[in-house]
C-alpha cells in the first residue's frame, strides 16, 4: 500500500511510536521559528536547560509581534532576543524584516522538512510541501535541544480540489469554504492534505493563504504538494537548491475525503465572531467604515500587486480607513520598485510596518460599534482592540472593492478581472537576517528588568482539594484566557505581570480571586482553548495555582500546552455533568495518581456530593510530565 505526503515525511522523522491515528508518535524535527511574543519565554525555557547550541537543522527568531515599541520593554526584549539568537546558533530576523510566516515561507522553507513554530500558524509552511506544526514555546524550546516533538498521530484528510477558481474569487474563499463545512473543531486531530487537479492552478503563496488559515479548523497542520509551481517559486527566490519533490503515492489511502470544486466557489466572508461563521458576499449588506489588508494570511507580492492593480488611479472613499501591511521587507521593497506602493499611497492607503500588528490588536482598532473588513484569520470578539467591533473576514480583492465603495462589495461587480503574474525573480536582500556568531562565548545575553525567570510548575498530588475558580462555556479561545494586544503583549517576559490580565476580558475578578484561592480547578465547555499557540494561556494560570482543568474537549495546542505547565486536563466524560458544576464549588480528586494510570478520575462535589466520572486522554509520557510538574521539570529530570 502506497503512501501519502503526510504519511512520507513523518515515516523519515519518526523517533517512537507507530503511524496509527490517536497513538503518541514522537518526530525529529528539522526546523523551528519563533516569534517575540512567545520566543522570550521559549528561549529562557532553552537557556534553562543548560545546552549552549540549537541541534535543529535550522532555527529561527523572528520580532514580528510586539514591535510597538511605547517604552523600553518590547525593545529590551528584542535585544535579548538578538543576543541570545547570536549566541545560541539562531537565526535572528530584526524588526521590519516582517511576519515571520511569510519570511520563513521566502528565504527558509524546504519541501519534506519538519517545522515547529512556536504560532499557531506556522502550518503556512505547508503550502510549500512541509510537515509545519504550531506548539507553544517550550515545546519548540525542547525541540531546539533536539528532542522529539509528540503528538498524537492524526488522521489525514484529503481534500480533493476540482477544476480552478472563477475571476475574482481567490484562494482565501477556497479556506472559508472548508471552514463552513467543517468548522472551528471539524480539523482537531487531523491532517488536511490537499490533492487533485485543481492543486497546479494554486501558487505558493495562495496555497499558504490556505494551509495558513486551516489552523482556524483546529487542525494540527496542513500541506500542499511539492510540484512544479513549487520548483518555480523556489527558484524566484532563488533556492531551486532547497527543492524536493514530493508526491503521494498512486494506491494512497485516507481517514477522510472531502471533496471542493473549485469552479463553484464564490466570494464569501466570515461573519462576527467565529471563522467558521461564512456568508456569501452578495446575501451581506454593510457599510463599512475600517478595511485592513496584511496578516500573515493575505500579504504576500501577489496579494499587494493585485489590490495596487484594483486601486490604482481610484480613491478611497472618504468614509473608510484603509490600512495595509505587506508581509515581508521584500513584498514591500518589490512594491515600492515596480510602483505599486506608489499606487497605494495615491488611493489613501495607510502603509503599515510589515509585521503583524492590527491582527494581534497591535494597533488599528477600529471605531465603537464599527464594522471592519480585514484579511486575517481571526475574528474573535474583542481581538481587534475593540470589543464590541465586527469583524468580517474576506479576500484582498473582496477587502480593495469594499474600499472603495464603503459598503460590502462582491469584487465580481469590478469588470475584467486583474491576473497578477507570479515574479520570475523576487529581490533578495537578506541583510535583516542575522547570522550566529561564531564566537559564542564572546556573546553575552542582555536580559532587560521586565523579563523574569520561568517559574516552575509544582509535582501533582495524589490528593487534592480545589474550589472552582471560574467556569466557562464552549469556544473559550486563548484570546479569552489571555488577551493580546498592545497592553498585555510587553509582559510576556514577566510572568507575574503578565498573570493579573488572565481572563480579564470576561472576568475582571479572576486573577485576584486566584490569588486568594491559593490553588484551583477552571471548569470550561467544547474546544477550550482554540485559538493561538501562546503558551502563556497555561503558563499565567499556572502561576495563579490552577492545577486542573476539566472541559468537554480541547483545543489541540492548549491541551498540549496545559500538560507542558503541569495542568492536569480531564474530560467529561458525560458532558451532561457540565451543568452541575459551578464556580466556587470544592471538588474533591482523591488517588489520583493511580486513577489517572486507569484513564478514568472520579471527583466529588463537596457541595451536592455528586461523584463526577472524568475521562483522562493523555498518554503515559504526558502523565510522566503532568507528575513532575510540567516539560521543562521533566526534561532536566530526564537530563
Amino acid at each position: 500500500m502506497g503512501l501519502n505526503i503526510t504519511q512520507k515525511i513523518i515515516k523519515s522523522h519518526l523517533v517512537s511510536g507507530e503511524m496509527v491515528p490517536g497513538k503518541e508518535i514522537g518526530i525529529k524535527i528539522d526546523q523551528t521559528l519563533t516569534q517575540d511574543a512567545t520566543g522570550t519565554m521559549a528561549y529562557l525555557q532553552f537557556r534553562a536547560m543548560d545546552i549552549p547550541t540549537v541541534k535543529t537543522q535550522l532555527s529561527v527568531s523572528y520580532v514580528d509581534h510586539n514591535t510597538l515599541q511605547s517604552d523600553f520593554k518590547n525593545a529590551d526584549d528584542h535585544r535579548f532576543l538578538q543576543t541570545v539568537a547570536s549566541k545560541h546558533g539562531i537565526y535572528f530576523s530584526k524588526p521590519g524584516n516582517g511576519i515571520c510566516h511569510q519570511v520563513h515561507l521566502e528565504r527558509f522553507g524546504k519541501p519534506a522538512k519538519t517545522l515547529l513554530g512556536s504560532d499557531s500558524h506556522t502550518p503556512t509552511g505547508g503550502g510549500i510541501g512541509m510537515l509545519a506544526i504550531g506548539a507553544g514555546g517550550l515545546d519548540v524550546a525542547v525541540a531546539m535541544a533536539g528532542q522529539p516533538f509528540y503528538l498524537p498521530m492524526p488522521k489525514i484528510v484529503r481534500v480533493e480540489l476540482k477544476n480552478s477558481l472563477k475571476p475574482w474569487v481567490s484562494a482565501k474563499d477556497v479556506i472559508l469554504h472548508l471552514l463552513s463545512l467543517i468548522s472551528v473543531k471539524g480539523g482537531v486531530n487531523k491532517i488536511m492534505e490537499y490533492g487533485g487537479e485543481g492543486v497546479t492552478t494554486l501558487s505558493v503563496p495562495e496555497r499558504a493563504t490556505i494551509t495558513n488559515m486551516g489552523a482556524e479548523l483546529g487542525a494540527t497542520t496542513s500541506i500542499f504538494p511539492s510540484d512544479n509551481n513549487t520548483k518555480k517559486f523556489l527558484e524566484a527566490q532563488g533556492r531551486l537548491k532547497d527543492f524536493t519533490p514530493l508526491t503521494s503515492d498512486s494506491d494512497a489511502t485516507y481517514d477522510e475525503v472531502i471533496v471542493i470544486n473549485l469552479a463553484e466557489l464564490e466570494p464569501l466572508a466570515a461573519c462576527p465572531h467565529s471563522p467558521d461563521n461564512i456568508m456569501p458576499i452578495k446575501d451581506l449588506d454593510l457599510t463599512v467604515n475600517q478595511v485592513v489588508i496584511g496578516s500573515c494570511t493575505n500579504s504576500s507580492y501577489t496579494d499587494m500587486k493585485r489590490i495596487s492593480e484594483i486601486l490604482k488611479g481610484k480613491k478611497v472613499h472618504p468614509e473608510v480607513s484603509l490600512a495595509i501591511a505587506p508581509g515581508s521587507r521584500q513584498v514591500l521593497e518589490m512594491l515600492a520598485r515596480d510602483g505599486s506602493l506608489a499606487n497605494l499611497i495615491s488611493a489613501g492607503a495607510r502603509i503599515l510596518e510589515s509585521a503583524c500588528g492590527p491582527c494581534i490588536g497591535m494597533g488599528q482598532a477600529p471605531n465603537s460599534g464599527g464594522i471592519t473588513l480585514r484579511t486575517f484569520n481571526r475574528n474573535f470578539e474583542g481581538r481587534s482592540g475593540t470589543k464590541d467591533a465586527s469583524v468580517y473576514l474576506v479576500s484582498p480583492e473582496t477587502a480593495a472593492a469594499s474600499a472603495l465603495s464603503s459598503k460590502i462589495t462582491d469584487p465580481r461587480t469590478l469588470g475584467a478581472y486583474i491576473p497578477v503574474n507570479m515574479p520570475e525573480k523576487y529581490l533578495l536582500d537578506d541583510s535583516m537576517i542575522l547570522a550566529p556568531s561564531n564566537q559564542p562565548e564572546k556573546v553575552t545575553v542582555v536580559l532587560g528588568p521586565n523579563i523574569k525567570p520561568v517559574p516552575i510548575g509544582e509535582p501533582l498530588k495524589s490528593q487534592m482539594e480545589l474550589p472552582i475558580s471560574i467556569k466557562v462555556g464552549d469556544n473559550i479561545t486563548t484570546d479569552h484566557i489571555m488577551p493580546a494586544g498592545a497592553k498585555v503583549l510587553p509582559f510576556r517576559s514577566n510572568i507575574p505581570a503578565i498573570s493579573e490580565f488572565v481572563f480579564s476580558a470576561i472576568d475582571p475578578g479572576f486573577s485576584n480571586r486566584s490569588k486568594e484561592l491559593g490553588q484551583s480547578i477552571i471548569i470550561g465547555g467544547q474546544n477550550y482553548g482554540q485559538g493561538s499557540s501562546r503558551e502563556h494561556a497555561a503558563l499565567a494560570p499556572m502561576y495563579l495555582g490552577v492545577r486542573v482543568v476539566i472541559a468537554k474537549s480541547f483545543a489541540r495546542i492548549h491541551k498540549a500546552n496545559l500538560v507542558n505547565f503541569g495542568i492536569l486536563p480531564l474530560e467529561f466524560k458525560d458532558p451532561a455533568d457540565f451543568d452541575f458544576l459551578e464556580q466556587n464549588d470544592t471538588l474533591l480528586l482523591d488517588n489520583l495518581l493511580t486513577d489517572l494510570r486507569g484513564g478514568t478520575v472520579n471527583v466529588t462535589n463537596r457541595r451536592t456530593g455528586r461523584n463526577i466520572e472524568l475521562t483522562v486522554d493523555l498518554s503515559p509520557r504526558q502523565l510522566d510530565v503532568i507528575e513532575k510538574g510540567g516539560l521543562l521539570a521533566f526534561t532536566k529530570a530526564k537530563a
